[in-house]
């Protein structure tokens, strides 16, 4: 099954040698059949020249240049419109996430069949390095109130690391968030569309270089906007959009 990786990037240039060396040195090793494909999402530094410069030592990175408006969601899903892998995970640009937790969420969907793998945290065996306070408490206190009113099992939605197989893609479509609250609809839809999933630990470090492009107040009514959007669907659509079979169980 091959995997491939979508990252977008807007002026990551400092982060992007260590996060594709990483990826790639990863999946070579566990001899996973794979792309990675990194989103230049109007970047104004040098971005395209460290990309260009990578294809050189890294065979599997393609570069893609975002062809739609500039932001975190449109660059996912011009990604999402071009890979070729039998599942696509989405992963940061800025070394936040792990090469290694990449590997296991991989084998851990071929092994139980799951069509999404979702990445938490702030469970036991995760480890969080450096997370901002604010942003913190805010992320508990969104995620706590999702998982209330969703009735979910799984504590960190928001989470931008997760791993779906190219059904799941297909099933939740058309995606519509253009920023960063495309972290919460891929993963609402896929649960409430009847998409089988499960949840393993993943670790999580604060970026070294470049600073962050979330911006909270920015943030705030777009994520209330999806958060409804998949409620409604929830509540109202008398499972019109449900996967047709799922025999796979949710669990942890």
């Amino acid at each position: 099954m091959k995997l491939s990786v979508v990252i977008p990037s807007h002026n990551e240039a400092e982060n992007l040698t260590g996060t594709i060396t990483q990826i790639f040195n990863a999946l070579s090793e566990a001899n996973i059949d794979h792309e990675i494909l990194v989103i230049n999402d109007h970047s104004k530094d040098e971005t395209r020249k460290v990309l260009e410069e990578l294809t050189t030592i890294t065979p599997s990175l393609k570069i893609l240049n975002n062809e739609n408006s500039r932001g975190y969601g449109y660059a996912v899903r011009y990604g999402l419109e071009k890979y070729n892998g039998d599942c696509v995970a989405i992963m940061m640009a800025d070394l936040s996430d792990s090469a290694d937790d990449l590997v296991l969420f991989y084998k851990k969907m071929i092994e139980g069949n799951y069509d999404c793998v979702f990445g938490s945290r702030f469970i036991k065996g995760s480890k969080v390095i450096d997370y901002p306070f604010p942003k913190l408490f805010l992320n508990r206190f969104a995620n706590f109130f999702i998982n209330i009113s969703f009735r979910l099992r799984y504590n960190d939605i928001t989470n931008a690391f997760k791993l779906y197989k190219r059904e799941t893609i297909d099933g939740i479509k058309p995606l519509m968030a253009p920023h960063y609250n495309l972290t919460l609809e891929m993963p609402l839809k896929s649960i409430v569309r009847g998409f089988s999933y499960t949840v393993l630990p993943n670790s999580w470090t604060n970026r070294q270089h470049g600073i962050s492009k979330f911006r909270i107040k920015e943030m705030g009514s777009r994520y209330l906007f999806i958060y409804f959007y998949c409620l409604i669907e929830k509540f109202f659509s008398r499972g019109d959009f449900k996967k047709t079979k799922n025999p796979h169980r949710n669990d942890r």
